[in-house]
């Protein structure tokens, strides 16, 4: 039986920490033993291939998707209009999807703010899982974690793994 994945946003404004935050937090829940997937969004469009490169090559050809892979890995690109939750289904097996950006999505979040690079969360309050700042700043029914508070952020997204009961 698969039990389907706890989904966490982490959120904030560029600059904030999103990334080192994603980082740890897969560090920290990979060692625990938890398959974790990533998924980020950018509000940008990026290069998803080095030019040179052959799969880079096609797509510079034309090719409105290529892949590449191995026997333990698979990157595709491929143009579209892409949502989170129409990429849900390619991260079966995961315990725990963790999405970096998308802070309209409907998922908890935990969001980052950082002193002197935001001051009030960009979160829908309703959606705030907690707050991980080195700022004062307190939202009433939210918890607020240190910036560097990993274990404190890791407890919240293991009690959520538990239900509402834990």
């Amino acid at each position: 039986m698969n039990k389907k994945p706890v989904i966490i946003g982490i959120t904030g404004v560029k600059n904030s920490g999103k990334t080192t935050l994603m980082v740890r937090l897969i560090e920290t829940l990979s060692t625990r033993g938890l398959k974790v997937a990533s998924i980020k969004h950018d509000a940008h469009q990026f290069e998803a291939d080095t030019p040179g490169t052959d799969s880079y090559r096609h797509k510079a050809a034309g090719a409105f998707a290529s892949a590449i892979f191995d026997q333990e890995k698979l990157l595709l690109v491929k143009n579209g209009q892409y949502t989170v939750a129409a990429l849900l289904p390619l991260f079966d097996g995961a315990d725990i999807i963790l999405i970096e950006g998308a802070r309209h999505t409907p998922y908890p979040k935990i969001e980052v703010l950082r002193k002197g690079n935001s001051e009030t969360p960009i979160t829908d309050p309703g959606l705030l899982l907690a707050l991980m700042t080195d700022t004062g700043f307190q939202l009433e029914g939210v918890p607020s974690l240190g910036i560097n508070d990993v274990d404190g952020a890791v407890a919240l997204i293991l009690r959520l793994m538990k239900g509402p009961s834990a």
